[in-house]
């Protein structure tokens, strides 16, 4: 599983799934436009909501929950990364949410 930053997660949202695995209350602090939310704990269950062709960047709050996401993903034949710092960075930011 490979870390990515912010800013190349914000280059390749375009062409890969953004993939937000917080809970559901968490989402009140926004999320990356287009993002798909899977919460971690359906992501067993809801696989086949996932293109295996598709790179997927995970995303959690903190970059934390999604890492063991992204090396669940690697495991099972999918290509992910992590997003460094999560939601929190991305906000801090100033990048784009909904």
């Amino acid at each position: 599983m490979a870390e990515i930053t912010i800013n190349e997660a914000d280059q390749r949202r375009s062409e890969s799934i953004i993939l937000d695995v917080r809970e559901d209350f968490e989402l009140a602090e926004g999320m990356i436009p287009g993002a798909l939310h899977i919460p971690m704990g359906e992501l067993q269950a809801r696989l086949s909501e996932l293109n295996p062709s598709v790179h997927v960047i995970a995303v959690c709050r903190s970059g934390n929950r999604s890492a063991r996401v992204a090396d669940a993903l690697n495991g099972a034949g999918f290509t992910a990364d992590t997003m460094a710092g999560g939601m929190s960075a991305w906000t801090k930011a100033g990048l784009p949410t909904t």
